[in-house]
């Protein structure tokens, strides 16, 4: 069936700003493959419009008047649920609402187009396009109560993997963990279990600048090892997570003995800064077998042709499976490209990744 055929993704923007709600509309009827069905101004005009409408995708402006937009996700998402891509605002404020509304189900989020500034209007275009069609195919669940409070989360929702009890040997091992639509939450899992004397994990997750500081913040938050936006030329040291930041890719790099994490501001790779091949790529070539590489959920191919090559340089390497995914992109192409050893549920790959470390710690001592 060609696109031309296939019917439309049908989109209900929701925006308390006219001239937001004019933009976007005119972004999504310029593309072939989906329109807006109406627009509304606030969450309870909202609430009518997608009882008359079933639209696919909803996107949610996150602070309105009347309802707020996590309000109105939270009771939608209990209710209702279908794919929602939230307009984030780039501030603090903005972004800490945002990843609030990840947590309560939202499949990606946007930032607010700015109005006025033409230059750069091809690329957001292109970018929202993207994310309503994997919002349009994402797998939504209805949400269970998310923890809003760091407290004990990860002693009610996780359990914890087991301590990796041989810390000399985790010095010289790494995670390398890439993901995109869906992402944030799927490392969340992943790293809340995690010991506190696990090896070092690097991150690249596809979020524009702004984000990632917030991101990590609220990681660290949340679990036993201490999660940050990565600097250029620190040390990777066991105990914690790097995650790159939105305006760089990560890069690992070796000095002397010691693993360091490097930024760079090179092009996007696979029309994404930080890119997940990137990062794969540089643990192939500095970490080899020492390394375990984890694709999870996304949109795309970013990080299949590097976690291949992370296997070919020794490394373990696994991909989330389709029943887990928010969208099964990345992993899929990963797996297609026989770059996985193991394919594996998102609430085990934790448990898998510190099995895989052990063994690895255990081959070491016999040798």
């Amino acid at each position: 069936m060609t696109l031309s055929h296939a019917p439309k993704i049908k989109v209900l923007c929701v925006d308390d700003s006219a001239l937001v709600r004019s933009l976007m509309t005119e972004i999504i009827n310029s593309q072939p493959d989906m329109h807006v069905c109406a627009t509304a101004p606030d969450p309870l005009v909202a609430r009518e419009l997608i009882k008359l409408h079933n639209p696919d995708v909803l996107t949610l402006d996150v602070e309105m008047p009347r309802m707020d937009g996590l309000d109105f996700l939270e009771k939608l998402m209990r209710l209702r649920p279908m794919p929602v891509v939230m307009v984030s605002s780039l501030t603090e404020r903005g972004s800490e609402i945002t990843l609030r509304a990840l947590e309560l189900g939202a499949v990606d989020f946007v930032t607010k187009p700015k109005v006025g500034i033409r230059d750069g209007m091809l690329d957001y275009a292109e970018k929202l396009a993207d994310k309503i069609r994997a919002a349009s195919r994402a797998r939504v669940k209805q949400a269970a109560h998310a923890p809003s409070v760091p407290g004990n989360a990860n002693a009610t929702t996780h359990k914890p993997a087991p301590h990796f009890n041989n810390p000399l040997v985790s010095t010289e091992k790494l995670v390398i963990v890439g993901a995109s639509t869906g992402g944030t939450e799927a490392i969340r899992e992943v790293l809340v279990p995690l010991p506190p004397d696990a090896p070092a994990v690097l991150i690249a997750q596809h979020m524009p600048p702004g984000f990632t500081k917030s991101f990590a913040q609220r990681l660290n938050g949340l679990c036993r090892i201490t999660v940050k936006e990565a600097e250029h030329g620190e040390r990777v040291l066991p105990g914690h997570a790097y995650i790159a930041p939105g305006h760089a890719h990560l890069v690992l790099a070796r000095s002397g003995a010691n693993y360091v994490a490097h930024l760079s501001d090179a092009a996007p790779v696979n029309r994404h800064r930080p890119s997940v091949d990137v990062l794969f790529r540089s643990a192939a070539q500095h970490a080899g077998k020492n390394a375990i590489g984890v694709i999870l959920t996304g949109m795309g191919r970013d990080g299949a042709a590097g976690l291949l090559e992370m296997q070919q340089a020794g490394a373990y390497t696994l991909a989330q499976d389709e029943a887990s995914c928010v969208v099964f992109g990345m992993p899929r192409e990963a797996i297609a490209m026989g770059g996985a050893s193991e394919i594996a549920p998102l609430s085990e790959m934790s448990r898998r990744v510190m099995a895989r470390l052990a063994s690895m710690g255990e081959r070491v001592q016999r040798v």
